[in-house]
C-alpha cells in the first residue's frame, strides 16, 4: 500500500493508495496542506478518487470542497453530516473500494454526531473519536458524551488490538498507535463506567478552538474562510513593494491613483503623500465617480495590506485592469520610515 501522513498545527490527514491501481483515498484534508496532497499525488502515479472528511471539523478548515472540484472526486461524510456539498453520503457499515484497498465505515457518533471511523485490513482511522493519548472533546456542537463512551466502549475498542490507530489530530509528533496500546495507556479509558466517563467529559473544561465559529460556518456550508478568500484576492492581483511606490511619488501622478481604503479618522492621522480617500465600505457605490477612467493605474492601501488586496480584486472584477495593491500596507510604510502626510 502506498501511505503517507501529512499533518499541520496539530491536524493529521492520510492518503492512502492501491499499489496495483494507483487508486488513492484522501482522508481529512487540511486546507493548507493543498499543494502538498497534490505533489505527493503526482510524485507518486496516484489519482486520488475519494476525499473523505470523517467528521466535520470545529478546529480546521477542510480541503475537501476545493480538492473535489479541483481533482473531480466525490466528497465522502457520514449521511448525518450538515454540509450540502457531500457527494457521497456513507452509512454504518458501507465500504469504499479503492483500487484493491477496502475501507469500512464505523459510526462513532460523540466528538460529533456525524463522526465516523474507516477502517481497513490492518489499520483504522478514527477521526476525532480516539487520540492518541486522549479522545475527542464532546462540549462542541452535536457533541454527546454517552454517544462517545458508546462508541469507544462498545465500538472502537473491541477491534482487534494489534490494529494500527491514526487519528485526526495529534499535538506530540506522535504517528499513531495500537488499539491494544490505547487500552492499556490512555488515561481517558481508564473510566470504563459510563457515568464516570461521561462525568469526565462534561468536567474537562476546555478552551474553544480558535477558529471554531468561522471553520464550523465553513465546513458545514462550503463557504468560504477570510484566509481563503485574501489566498484567492492575491493570486489575482499583482503588487507594489514600498520602495518602487515611494521612487513614484512626486512624478507622473496623472498614471497613478494612490487609493486609502482605511475609515476617515485614519486617513486624517496620516497617509501616503497624494493619496485619495475612498473608504472599503463606499467603493463600489463611488467607483464610477471616483475612477471614470477604466485604465488608469489603481494602488490600493490599507493598514495591514489585507483589505487592500481584497478590493484591488474587486476592482479587477469591475473592470480596472491595472489595479495593485501595496505590499504590507500602510503599517509597513509607515515602519520603514517613508513620508506621510497629514
Amino acid at each position: 500500500m502506498i501511505f503517507e501522513t501529512f499533518a499541520a498545527g496539530g491536524c493529521k490527514s492520510y492518503i492512502a493508495g492501491c499499489e496495483a491501481t494507483r487508486a488513492a483515498v484522501l482522508i481529512d484534508p487540511e486546507i493548507s496542506l493543498i499543494d502538498r496532497y497534490l505533489g505527493f499525488a503526482s510524485q507518486h502515479g496516484v489519482h486520488i478518487r475519494h476525499i473523505v472528511d470523517t467528521h466535520t471539523h470545529a478546529d480546521h478548515f477542510s480541503a475537501s470542497r476545493e480538492l473535489g472540484k479541483t481533482l473531480h472526486a466525490p466528497i465522502v461524510m457520514h449521511r448525518l453530516s450538515a454540509a450540502p456539498f457531500a457527494d457521497l453520503r456513507l452509512d454504518d457499515g458501507d465500504m469504499l473500494i479503492v483500487g484493491e484497498l477496502r475501507l469500512k465505515a464505523l459510526h462513532t457518533p460523540g466528538h460529533t454526531r456525524d463522526s465516523m471511523c474507516l477502517v481497513m485490513a490492518d489499520r483504522v482511522f478514527t477521526g476525532d473519536t480516539l487520540l492518541i493519548g486522549g479522545t475527542g472533546r464532546t462540549d462542541l456542537p452535536t457533541g454527546d458524551p454517552h454517544a462517545l463512551y458508546e462508541s469507544l466502549f462498545e465500538r472502537v475498542l473491541k477491534l482487534p488490538p494489534q490494529m494500527l490507530v491514526f487519528p485526526a489530530h495529534d499535538y506530540k509528533g506522535r504517528t499513531h498507535t495500537t488499539i491494544g496500546a490505547e487500552i492499556a495507556d490512555n488515561p481517558r479509558l481508564r473510566k470504563a463506567d459510563r457515568a464516570a466517563f461521561v462525568e469526565m467529559m462534561e468536567k474537562l473544561n476546555l478552551a474553544a478552538p480558535t477558529h471554531l465559529t468561522e471553520a464550523l460556518r465553513v465546513n458545514m456550508s462550503g463557504g468560504k474562510s477570510v484566509a481563503q478568500m485574501l489566498a484567492e484576492a492575491s493570486a489575482r492581483v499583482p503588487f507594489m513593494s514600498l520602495a518602487e511606490l515611494n521612487g513614484r511619488i512626486g512624478g507622473n501622478s496623472r498614471d497613478l491613483v494612490i487609493l486609502d481604503l482605511r475609515e476617515s479618522d485614519a486617513f486624517q492621522a496620516g497617509h501616503i503623500p497624494g493619496a485619495r480617500h475612498l473608504p472599503r465600505g463606499q467603493l463600489e457605490l463611488r467607483v464610477n465617480v471616483e475612477l471614470p477612467d477604466p485604465t488608469v493605474r489603481i494602488l490600493t492601501c490599507c493598514e495591514f495590506g489585507k483589505i487592500s488586496t481584497l478590493a484591488a480584486a474587486t476592482l479587477r472584477e469591475l473592470g480596472y485592469c491595472r489595479a495593485v495593491a501595496l505590499d504590507g500596507g500602510i503599517h509597513a510604510w509607515r515602519e520603514a520610515g517613508y513620508e506621510m502626510e497629514r
